[in-house]
Parts: C-alpha cells; sequence; structure tokens
C-alpha cells in the first residue's frame, strides 16, 4: 500500500537507518586535506579487478540490516570494510586497481529483490547505508592509495531507481490491471466473439514513442501523470538532490520492449506505410529498424520500472555532472565505470566527459580514465562511444562473444580473433583499411609515462566474466579452457579486468547466480588458478611489451580449433615496444598438440634469423590443479627455439592443447 507523506514515518526511518551505521554530514568531508595521491603513469600498466561489494567481504555487521543470505536476490552484508580487510588478498594476486559498484543510496527493494548490486539510485549525494558511512568509504580509498591501488567508481547517468509510476488510469495509486477476459472458460459453449486479455502495469508499461498516455475503457485523455512514492520504510521515496524531481527531466516513454525481438520489431517498422524498406534484412542493416530499436534504447525506462532520464536535457546534463564530480571531490576516485553507456545519447558524453576530465585535473587528477559498458556484441556500436570528446575505452563486449565465447569456449577458427583486432586496430599490410575504432584521443584523455595522449584503439577494457553475463566456467566448467582464455586477456594489448571470484573458479550462471559470496572461497591463494591468474599478472608487470606495446598479429588460423590441420587452434601475436619484442602463442585445442606451420609456411615474425627464443611461462601440468609460474633458467634453456630465415618460426614450435608460451630472446 502507498503511504501518505508522513513525517513521523520519515523521522523514524531516518533514525533507523542512522542507527545501523553512523550518519555523517558530507559537508565534514569537503577537505581535501587527508587524501592520499596516487598517479597513474599509463592506465595500461593496471590490472583492474571487478568487486560486487555486498558480495565480497564482511568486515562490519553492524551495517547488516535487511540482510538474507540464504536469498541471492538480497542484500548479504558485504562492505567496503570488507574491502579494506582483503587488500592484502588483492595485493597478493597483482591487482592495481580496483572497481566497485555504485556507492550512493538506493531503493531498498521492489517486487521482492534488494538493490544490493547499487544500481537503483535514490539520492546521488548519500552513501548506501549498507556499506558504510562516507568515512569509511574515503578509507578504503585512502587505504588503497597507499597501496597504490586505484579505484574505480561505478556511475549511473542513464536512470533512477523505481521511484515513480505512471497513473495510466487516473486513480492515484499504482495498479497492475488486466482489460478483456481472454476469452471463455473452458467448458463454456459460448461461441460469440471473444476480447484479447492485456495486461498494463504501471510501475513499467511499454514503450510508446509518444510518451505514456493516459486511459480508461472511454479512450485517451493525455500524457499520464508522474506519481512520485513516498515509501520511506524501503527508502523509496523523491529523488535527491529535489531537481531530479522534476517530471519534465525523465523521458517517460516506458519500458524499453525490442529486446530479443529485434528482428520483429524491424518487420514492425518496415510496414509501417511512411517507410520503405525490407524487414526480413538483418535489422541493423536497415536504418529505418536501427533508429527505432536506439530510439527505445536511448529514451526508454530499463526494464523493471528505473525511470530514464532525458540527457538531451542541458539542465539534466549540468546536474549530472554536478553529482558526479563531487564524488571524485569527497573520496579522490581515480576513474569512472559507466553503466548504461549505449542507453544515453552521444550529445551527453560529448558534454560530460570534457567537462569531467577538466575537473579532475583541477583537482590534480592529471589522469583520470572513464570507460563504459554498452551491453551489445555490436563492434560499431561500440565503437561509436569512444573518442570524439566522448569516453576513453569501452568494455570489449564484442571480444567477449567473438573470442571468449567463440573461440575459447565453442572451439570456432582463431582467424576470427584476427578479423575483430583488424577492425581495432587496422592492417598493416593494407593501408587503405579504416578501422571501425577512431585513432585520435580524447583531448584531456588518458596519457602514457611521457605524458602523450594514447589512442582509444589502445585502451579497450578487456574481460572473460562480469555481473552480467554467465561465468565463463558456467558456460564451460574445464580448467584448462579457462586458463587458456585467461593467457590471452593477460597477454594481450588494452586493459584486462578481472571480476571478482574468476581467481576461486567461481561458475554462477546469469544475474543473479553470477553474484556469489565471495568469502565462501576462504579466499584461498593455492589453488591452481589463484597462482595461475598471479603468475601472468607478474609476467605482464615485468614485461613492458605485454602492457604497452604495439600489438601485430602473426599467425592465425581458418581451422576449427579440433580440427586436423597442423595449425588447428593456434593463434600468435607480437607485441613490441621500445625495441623490445615478446611473442605470443597461444594453442585452443582441446586435444591436439599443433604449430603455426602449415602447408609448407612458417610463421613469420620480427626477430632476425638466428635469433635464440626461450618461453617464460611454465604451466604445471595437464591434469589437476594446473597452476603456472615463470620459468627458471633452468626451464627456459631446455627448450630454446632459434628463428629462421626471414624471421620464420612454427615448424618446430609445437604449443600442447590448450596451452600458450611467452617467448623472449634468450
Amino acid at each position: 500500500m502507498i503511504k501518505v507523506y508522513d513525517r513521523w514515518l520519515l523521522v523514524t526511518s531516518f533514525l533507523f537507518f542512522c542507527g545501523v551505521v553512523s550518519c555523517v554530514d558530507p559537508g565534514k568531508y569537503d577537505s581535501r586535506e587527508s587524501i592520499t595521491p596516487v598517479e597513474v603513469d599509463d592506465w595500461r600498466d593496471e590490472v583492474i579487478y571487478q568487486i560486487l561489494v555486498d558480495r565480497f567481504a564482511d568486515g562490519d555487521i553492524n551495517n547488516n540490516f535487511n540482510v538474507d543470505k540464504a536469498s541471492a536476490g538480497r542484500y548479504h552484508g558485504g562492505d567496503w570494510q570488507g574491502i579494506i580487510d582483503k587488500l592484502g588478498y588483492l595485493e597478493d594476486l597483482g591487482v592495481t586497481a580496483i572497481w566497485i559498484s555504485p556507492v550512493v543510496k538506493n531503493v531498498e527493494e521492489d517486487a521482492g529483490y534488494a538493490s544490493y548490486h547499487g544500481y537503483w539510485t535514490q539520492s546521488f549525494k548519500e552513501v548506501n547505508p549498507h556499506f558504510g558511512d562516507l568515512a569509511k568509504l574515503r578509507e578504503l580509498v585512502d587505504e588503497c592509495h597507499k597501496r597504490d591501488i586505484k579505484v574505480v567508481l561505478d556511475i549511473v547517468t542513464n536512470h533512477i531507481g523505481p521511484l515513480f509510476y505512471y497513473d495510466i488510469n487516473g486513480n492515484g495509486r499504482p495498479d497492475d490491471f488486466l482489460i478483456g477476459g481472454g476469452g471463455t472458460a473452458y467448458g463454456s459453449e459460448n461461441d460469440d466473439f471473444s476480447s484479447d486479455l492485456t495486461r498494463t502495469s504501471e510501475w513499467d508499461p511499454e514503450y510508446d514513442s509518444r510518451g505514456i498516455q493516459g486511459f480508461t475503457s472511454l479512450g485517451e485523455f493525455g500524457d499520464a501523470p508522474v506519481r512520485w512514492v513516498y515509501e520511506p520504510e524501503i527508502n523509496r521515496m523523491p529523488p535527491q538532490p529535489p531537481e531530479f524531481q522534476n517530471p519534465e527531466w525523465y523521458n517517460r516513454r516506458g519500458r524499453v520492449t525490442v529486446w530479443r525481438h529485434e528482428q520483429e520489431a524491424c518487420r514492425f517498422v518496415c510496414n509501417k506505410p511512411e517507410n520503405n524498406c525490407d524487414g526480413n534484412m538483418y535489422w541493423w542493416d536497415v536504418p529505418e529498424c536501427r533508429d527505432y530499436i536506439r530510439e527505445q534504447e536511448m529514451r526508454g525506462d530499463f526494464p523493471g520500472g528505473l525511470k530514464d532520464l532525458d540527457t538531451t536535457r542541458q539542465d539534466v546534463r549540468d546536474a549530472l555532472f554536478e553529482v558526479f564530480a563531487y564524488w571524485i571531490d569527497v573520496a579522490d576516485f581515480d576513474a569512472f565505470r559507466i553503466d548504461t553507456l549505449k542507453h544515453v545519447d552521444h550529445g551527453f558524453w560529448r558534454d560530460f566527459c570534457p567537462r569531467m576530465r577538466s575537473y579532475s585535473k583541477s583537482l590534480g587528477k592529471s589522469n583520470f580514465f572513464m570507460f563504459g559498458e554498452a551491453f551489445d556484441g555490436n563492434d560499431e556500436l561500440l565503437a561509436s562511444y569512444v573518442g570524439d570528446d566522448q569516453v576513453d575505452s569501452v568494455f570489449y563486449f564484442s571480444q567477449k562473444y567473438i573470442v571468449y565465447n567463440g573461440i575459447f569456449i565453442s572451439g570456432n577458427p582463431t582467424r576470427q580473433i584476427e578479423t575483430l583486432w583488424k577492425d581495432r586496430l587496422g592492417d598493416p599490410a593494407d593501408p587503405g583499411f579504416v578501422p571501425i575504432y577512431p585513432d585520435t584521443p580524447n583531448a584531456g584523455g588518458p596519457v602514457d609515462s611521457e605524458n602523450n595522449l594514447i589512442s582509444p584503439r589502445k585502451l579497450m577494457v578487456n574481460f572473460i566474466d562480469n555481473h552480467d553475463v554467465a561465468r565463463f566456467r558456467f558456460l564451460f566448467d574445464d580448467t584448462r579452457a579457462h586458463h587458456n582464455a585467461l593467457f590471452l586477456l593477460m597477454t594481450q594489448d588494452g586493459i584486462p579486468c578481472i571480476y571478482y571470484g574468476t581467481e576461486q573458479r567461481f561458475s554462477g550462471g546469469n544475474d543473479p547466480d553470477n553474484r556469489e559470496d565471495m568469502w565462501l572461497s576462504g579466499f584461498d591463494r593455492e589453488n591452481g588458478t589463484f597462482r595461475f591468474m598471479k603468475t601472468l599478472i607478474q609476467l605482464r608487470k615485468d614485461l613492458a611489451p605485454l602492457r604497452r606495446g604495439d600489438l601485430r598479429v602473426v599467425w592465425s588460423t581458418e581451422t576449427e580449433a579440433d580440427g586436423n590441420t597442423e595449425d588447428a587452434g593456434i593463434f600468435a601475436f607480437e607485441r613490441i615496444y621500445r625495441g623490445e619484442t615478446v611473442l605470443v602463442v597461444v594453442n585452443t585445442s582441446n586435444n591436439r598438440t599443433s604449430r603455426p606451420y602449415s602447408n609448407g609456411f612458417s610463421m613469420q615474425t620480427s626477430f632476425a634469423s638466428g635469433t635464440r627464443l626461450v618461453n617464460l611461462l611454465c604451466e604445471e601440468g595437464p591434469e589437476g590443479d594446473h597452476g603456472a609460474h615463470i620459468c627458471s633458467e633452468q626451464e627456459r634453456n631446455q627448450q630454446v627455439y632459434t628463428v629462421g630465415s626471414a624471421g620464420s618460426l612454427g615448424q618446430s614450435l609445437d604449443i600442447p592443447p590448450r596451452s600458450g608460451v611467452i617467448l623472449v630472446p634468450q
């Protein structure tokens, strides 16, 4: 039942939250005198570790209210103190940056689910009391900075939580109502014309390009009124700061309906008399279809009643800039991970990002980094958000689907990696080829250690797992395949991002199953996957080319991973930096030893003839725990590969199934 605004309820709710955590006056922490500064030489040097705060570690039982660890969709008790307590664990793994889930105050719950994830904003400038107070958040960032660990804040500019409903039928309460009978019941012999049964949810109505309309059985009566809700016991109240209570700040078009129905939506669009298009073509290739689907994605409410902000308005842009600049100021964050990037218009990012870069520099943060989540496998769409004064980087979702799922799980040919990377980096052999990713850096964007701006093409955030997709080991629970994928993650260009629990072999399916409690692992540092990742991270730190080097593919194959050619499953590339070259070769085959050699042709490297190469990564056995260590000098000298004429190498380079080598001159 919806409560009337009641001062007593608001006061008691406030006292309740203050009782479980200390309420802090944000103004008390406006001074930056106690901040421990940290410098980022080059974001490509960093290894990011994603933490869902509620599921990582419970360091303070005093903020454990509304906790239900038996239910995956409820709060479990993790907090900022828990992260502080486990920083030694993260240092041991080799992590250099952590990305924490949103810190802002949320609607407590909706439809039986809790806001443990942090994406249901109610107050943009208050902390979520489940995780601690502002002082504890600042302590977390400070403790990280003392260890030279950078902290990335997850922010949401696209929407707020489910804080209002559309009063479609005008009765002043949120309804979920059915209209029509849906036909006669079983057993009835009524053969008259029957009505369809339709459903309308005033919390989450379906998309309407005109805006959500009010209606009764007599017809429509114009725009449906927006009704803010007052339920202080679950913190479902009008958003703060109060300017966000303006209904005109929201698109008010209802829930996106086209997802997973893109082709049907395309036929719907093409059947309209004003359009003349082929609804049977792939929807992305039909401008009318693409524009309609993108309109819904950028103007529609996120399913679940998350109300979409109208980011085309300058007053909305100004307010969002102000609230997120506030968090850099009071807590000294080093970067933003930006949620729901593709649901916001490009013009917003061209306004928001330059201002945020300038503001962070005014605070002494000269290398602030902004990367976004465009949850989409369309590489062209991802590329449209980087550069041009927009974000510095995106999560490489196209790679997640094409490479990590398609090749390391499904065994597709490694030529698909080369094709994907060519679309991003270009092709030295074809100077006329124009990559879809821009090469021009953002003014004021990330720089290297010599203060040179870095191309967006080289700043992709690479990942295997995250909180929005099923974990790798849910899709394919095989240690060797998992390590094979991690091998590429830690050796390719860009910035590796690890989802918490990957090193503990977590295998959850889709949300919320992929948001496991980290403490159940015991933070084990001895299992093979932890040791394998720790070794790869250390090699990445030791070898500058693996972090900052240019990338050149030197072998890929059109043969599926378990095919019958000599090079089945092989992929090889060089990383080159300041005269140093590292050669990386990986075999994605499940059952055959392969080599970068086929039909009399060997891989052509950039090494001089006669160069003797040794492997730095020693994997520990094909069975059992399967860890890895950096090869000793004795182990390196047991197998030396000599480069032939014109840089040829391959006929003698046998790579066992599901393994890889990192080769450097002896």
